[in-house]
Order: structure tokens, then C-alpha cells, then sequence
């Protein structure tokens, strides 16, 4: 017999989580404010593209374990575990994280409850929240203390965020160390089938359990500006950085992964937690730690400019009247988002100097033109390459690694490509008479 859960927010991290606790034999509710997301999802359409997530969320709707409202009353009638997994963007003006979304769900589902209940928070949030939001509820429940709050992060990588709930490589759970309640029983409830499959579970106070993810995060981003760094050295001495990463990488300690230089990190994650760490850390006196992260910011910034900076250098010092192909939109492949995108940053800073640009993307056509709407966009590779003087591949979907150089060589005005992931064949694309250019790469 399953739990009986309730899912706050049915964004990116949101309707995953409830889709996938709901294929996990668990009877879930999820709920939102917005009315066409509800609609969407009660159809069994996920309002965003994610691999996999459609096929788990119309089984488990149609089994009558999964389904959605926008009341709050409902939800706290329904279920006694509740998750947090609204967003936490950045705030206007500033670094920190606004936590205008997470303090909402506490303020409306509080009082509401009225029997021993868990609120378990995902959402990445400022070491300190939790502790804050446990009081904070305590306060408005008519069951006190009976009310517990506990975190769980989420270490969802969009593209495989189905595999990464459902198998994840490990599973974290900050518990308040002055109130020993039911909060770890019902986790293990909940992740019961997971933790048949020996999945690491590490458990934390609620300070540890929130800084695991920002500093996951934080890792994670300065490993990505370290090669881009070094690709911008590599440029300077005429070295090869992709070479440079796979003769580092098989050191243990250091790993292939995300060390691929490129135009950096984008996205609606690494930017903004980054930038919301440093701010907390100045919050509670800690602010030298992390001060350089802001190099780590500074440099995956500069990536953009550099990738403008080649293509004017590549059409002989001016974008004026020149027509560019991009080739990927999304921040990253297997997702149509462009929160912070690199790729759609670079075609507007082109677009402002001069140029005429065409984006073509599998999936993020839509929310890209509702982000930038005055850039030119294409149904197809061929399309979007048609009349350009520059193509620029800016993501590194699979359809653009493995295309074949002759198959855009007659749409073109100039053969002239700037690899902006490093993910393609250079070789293959020399050979078929085309100015290849990569970054960090002579």
C-alpha cells in the first residue's frame, strides 16, 4: 500500500517528481495555481519537453494514481506528506534567490493541516530556509509541532530527470536535529523501492541537506569555467583543449565529465544558484569563501561575448548585413529550455550588432520566440542554413553532431561553421571544404 502524497508546483521539478512517486505505487496529488498547466497535465500532456516523462505521467493518470488541482483544501485533505517543488529564481536586481513561491506554499498549506503531517522541501533553496519553514509552519498549523519539516533536494539533470527520480545516485534528507519525528520513517516509506536497489541514503541536519545541492551546483559550474578558461589559454598558445580535457580527464580524481569547453553554462539552475550562494554566504558573514565563484560567473559570461567577438572575426570584422545560422537554442540538448540559454544570448547580442539571425532548434522553438521574439526562426536545419554567410552550432543536439556537411554545403552563402560546443567532426568538415572553427582549438 502506497503513501498518500501531495506535490506543491508542477514546473519542471514538480510534475516529474509527482509523475514519478505515482509510477513508484504511491497515490499522488499535484497541485498549482495556473489553470493551463493544470488543464495540460490532467490531459496528459507535460507543458514542457522532457524524455520519457509523458509515457509515466499518462499511465499513472489513467491507473487513477496521479491527479491535479489548484486547491490547497483538497491537498491537505488528501495527503500527509507533502512536497515543496516550486522554483526559486533569482531575484530582480540582485543575486539572491526570491523565495516568494516556497514561503507561499508554507503560508496557504500550514493551516490547513490538522493531523500529524511531513512537508518535505526540494526546492533548491539558501542554507537557513528550512529551518525558518519549519518554524514558520509550526506556527500556523493547529497541529504544531506534530508538523514537521524536513529537505530533500532534488539532483534532477534535465534530459534524464525521470532516470535521475526513479534511480538516483544517491538520496539526501536534512532532518531538524531538535525534533526527532516521523520525517525519516516516511521518507524511507516513500523511497522504499529505492532503497531495495541499495541507493545511497545519507542523512543530515537541515543546513548540510540544503548546502549539498548548492554546492553540487557550485562544483559542478566551476569545473565548466575551469576548461573554459583553459580553452581560452589553449587559444592564446595555439593548443588543443579538447585533447587537453581527455588527457586530464582520465585522471580519477578529476573526470571526463563537464569538461567540455564551449559557450558555458546556462539554464534555469547553475546561474542563478551560484549567484544566490554568494549572496547567502555575505548573509551569514561567510562571503570570502565564495568570492570565487564570481570568477566562475565572470568567465562563463565572457564565453557569450567570445562567441560573438568569432563570428565577427570569422566575416572579417563586422556583422553588418551578414546572415547567420544558429543551430540550437535550448541551454542544453534533450530539453526545450532556454531559462539563461547561452545559445539564444549570443543570437540576440549578434542580432544588436547588425545581423540578420535565424535559430532553428528540435524542441525550443516556441519558448524561444516568446523569450526573443524579434530573431528570425526556422522549421530545419536546411532552412535556417539557407543564404548564411556563418553557421554557428550554439547546442549540441544529436541531429547537429551527426550532420552531414554536404547536406547544408548548397543551402549556404559561405561555408563557414564555429563549432560552439566542440561537438563536431573537425576533420570531416575540413575535408568537405568548410571553415571550421572550434573554441579553444587551433
Amino acid at each position: 500500500m502506497g503513501s498518500r502524497i501531495a506535490v506543491f508546483g508542477t514546473g519542471y521539478l514538480g510534475a516529474t517528481h509527482a509523475a514519478c512517486m505515482a509510477e513508484l505505487g504511491h497515490e499522488v496529488v499535484g497541485v498549482d495555481i495556473d489553470p493551463a498547466k493544470l488543464a495540460k497535465l490532467e490531459a496528459g500532456e507535460v507543458p514542457f519537453y522532457e524524455p520519457g516523462l509523458d509515457e509515466i505521467l499518462q499511465r499513472n493518470v489513467a491507473a487513477g494514481r496521479l491527479r491535479f488541482t489548484s486547491s490547497y483544501h483538497e491537498a491537505a485533505e488528501f495527503a500527509d506528506i507533502h512536497f515543496i517543488g516550486v522554483g526559486t529564481p533569482q531575484k530582480k536586481g540582485e543575486f539572491a534567490a526570491d523565495l516568494t513561491y516556497v514561503d507561499a506554499v508554507i503560508e496557504t498549506l500550514s493551516p490547513l493541516i490538522d493531523r500529524p503531517s511531513v512537508i518535505f522541501g526540494k526546492s533548491t533553496v539558501p542554507v537557513g530556509t528550512a529551518a525558518r519553514l519549519g518554524a514558520r509552519a509550526r506556527e500556523l498549523s493547529p497541529v504544531g509541532e506534530q508538523l514537521e519539516v524536513a529537505w530533500n533536494p532534488e539532483f534532477l539533470r534535465e534530459g534524464y530527470a525521470v532516470q535521475d527520480t526513479l534511480h538516483p545516485d544517491r538520496l539526501v534528507l536534512g532532518l531538524d536535529s531538535e525534533r526527532q519525528g516521523r520525517a525519516e520513517m516516511a521518507a524511507r516509506e516513500v523511497y522504499a523501492s529505492l532503497l531495495d536497489e541499495n541507493i545511497p541514503f545519507l542523512i543530515t541536519d537541515l543546513a548540510t541537506a540544503e548546502l549539498v545541492k548548492t554546492a553540487a551546483n557550485a562544483f559542478l559550474a566551476t569545473k565548466i569555467s575551469f576548461i573554459n578558461a583553459m580553452a581560452e589559454v589553449c587559444e592564446a598558445a595555439g593548443a588543443d583543449v579538447s585533447m587537453l580535457a581527455d588527457a586530464i580527464g582520465h585522471d580519477a580524481r578529476i573526470g571526463r565529465k563537464f569538461l567540455n569547453a564551449g559557450i558555458g553554462f546556462g539554464g534555469g539552475c547553475l546561474p542563478k544558484d551560484i549567484r544566490a550562494f554568494m549572496a547567502r554566504a555575505g548573509e551569514i558573514g561567510a562571503d570570502e569563501a565564495l568570492t570565487f565563484l564570481r570568477e566562475v560567473d565572470n568567465i562563463n559570461m565572457r564565453r557569450r561575448t567570445r562567441m560573438v567577438d568569432m563570428a565577427k572575426d570569422a566575416l572579417g570584422g563586422s556583422l553588418l548585413g551578414a546572415r547567420i545560422a544558429v543551430l540550437g537554442s535550448a541551454f542544453k540538448p534533450n530539453s526545450d529550455d532556454v531559462r539563461d540559454s547561452p545559445a539564444l544570448n549570443i543570437a540576440g547580442q549578434m542580432q544588436l550588432q547588425g545581423a540578420s539571425v535565424t535559430v532553428y532548434d528540435p524542441k525550443a522553438i516556441e519558448n524561444s520566440r516568446a523569450l526573443f521574439p524579434t530573431l528570425e526562426y526556422a522549421p530545419s536545419t536546411y532552412d535556417a542554413c539557407s543564404g548564411a554567410d556563418l553557421v554557428m552550432v550554439l547546442t549540441e543536439w544529436e541531429e547537429f553532431r551527426s550532420l552531414d556537411p554536404h547536406s547544408i554545403s548548397s543551402a549556404v552563402r559561405r561555408r563557414i561553421i564555429i563549432d560552439g560546443r566542440n561537438c563536431l567532426d573537425r576533420d570531416r568538415w575540413r575535408t568537405a571544404n568548410w571553415n571550421y572553427r572550434g573554441l579553444g582549438r587551433p
